[in-house]
């Protein structure tokens, strides 16, 4: 079901369209088998930064396309609604290039060309072992070593890790608290950087999560990110962008449950007629596409406001929670319309659900979220 969508930009239409070829063709006949191999689509990503995808939100002078934030999040939805995996990568890779594009050096923004082209693959370093929702007691160290910083420690739950070309690493250069945290843009191949076994997860495998060891990883002082200190600041900016690209991801994977629910509804015959035409499913799926629509217009909404430079961290709060918790609902609602024919491999949405899941954990818990909401509200 093709969503009606308002494109803000000239070029918007082009790209609406250049999205849905490519997840039609390079994505949606990929994703079960390399989803079954965990096998990371590395060529996949190289692809979509060739074609100009990886750097939609991005100032045309660093190779990207100066695009809104409400087009780059439309086209998510798209490439999330063939292949989640895919989009989650494209959204980690994002969120990996902000650092240097909107706190780095002139001279650290000559690597943007590369990453935005998608030569060059990205990896958030932020949460450790001991320490996901609170960040700022992470406790990877950098010490100043004449013109470089010794990082030990060490970081958990980073998409690409074993793939990655380059980690913004977050880590204590200073004090406790979230002052003493910095920013460095470290090359992958440094030495003392050791990536550990991919997590056996429960969804996204071919998007492997790993731990990553640091041990005195020599990394150049010129790498450090807005300077000692601005470490927690850019991580939090960072957040708010990544959370819109969560959920127009959930608003993507839901239209896709939605879209094969309806489908086998309609073709499935109980009792002489569809079972589409029984009020408890059709009025289920109405549910659903109800759903879906709010969660992309909230999402939406955040989004313009990004684009016109007003605050939006909270409205960026309320649309990951509300687009992934429905995406849970939805994807739930699917398997239950396909009945046993939902439960086994043959169809896609026992994978959606699977998948599903894990958009409610990544950029901050959804119970995260309704921690920044709820204090804003008590702020007035």
């Amino acid at each position: 079901m093709t969503a009606d969508r308002n494109l803000p930009t000239a070029e918007a239409p082009d790209l609406r369209d250049l999205a849905t070829e490519l997840a039609a063709r390079e994505l949606a006949p990929k994703a079960a088998a390399f989803e079954e191999r965990a096998e990371f689509p590395r060529e996949v990503l190289r692809t979509l930064g060739r074609a100009g995808l990886l750097g939609l939100p991005y100032p045309e002078e660093y190779g990207g396309a100066a695009q809104p934030y409400e087009v780059y999040l439309q086209v998510l939805e798209i490439l999330a609604s063939r292949w989640l995996a895919v989009a989650e990568a494209v959204s980690v890779h994002t969120l990996s290039c902000y650092p240097v594009a909107a706190f780095g050096s002139d001279e650290q923004r000559k690597l943007l060309p590369d990453m935005l082209g998608g030569e060059l693959l990205g990896a958030y370093c932020l949460s450790e072992p001991q320490g996901g929702s609170d960040a700022a007691a992470l406790s990877t160290r950098a010490e100043r070593d004449g013109d470089a910083y010794l990082v030990s420690g060490t970081k958990a739950w980073i998409s690409h890790a074993r793939m990655a070309d380059f980690y913004n690493v977050f880590c204590r250069t200073g004090g406790p608290g979230p002052k003493g945290i910095s920013c460095l843009v470290v090359d992958a191949g440094t030495a003392g950087i050791t990536p550990q076994a991919a997590e056996r997860t429960m969804g996204l495998r071919a998007s492997p999560v790993a731990q990553i060891a640091f041990d005195e990883a020599r990394v150049p002082a010129d790498r450090l990110i807005g300077g000692e200190g601005m470490g927690f600041t850019i991580a939090m900016s960072a957040l708010d962008s990544g959370r819109l690209g969560i959920a127009a991801c959930a608003v993507g994977l839901a239209q896709a449950a939605l879209d094969y629910a309806v489908s086998y509804a309609r073709e499935r015959q109980q009792f002489g007629r569809s079972i589409i035409d029984f009020q408890g499913l059709g009025f289920l799926l109405a549910d659903a596409a109800t759903q879906i629509s709010a969660a992309r217009a909230l999402t939406l909404a955040a989004a313009r406001l990004r684009d016109a430079g007003r605050p939006y961290a909270i409205e960026a709060a309320k649309a990951k929670l509300f687009a992934t918790d429905m995406a849970m609902r939805v994807t739930t609602d699917a398997v239950q319309v396909l009945g046993g024919a939902g439960y086994v491999a043959d169809h896609p949405v026992e994978r959606y659900m699977r998948e599903a899941k894990v958009l409610q954990i990544v950029e901050g818990t959804n119970q995260i979220q309704r921690m920044v909401i709820s204090r804003a509200l008590a702020k007035g």
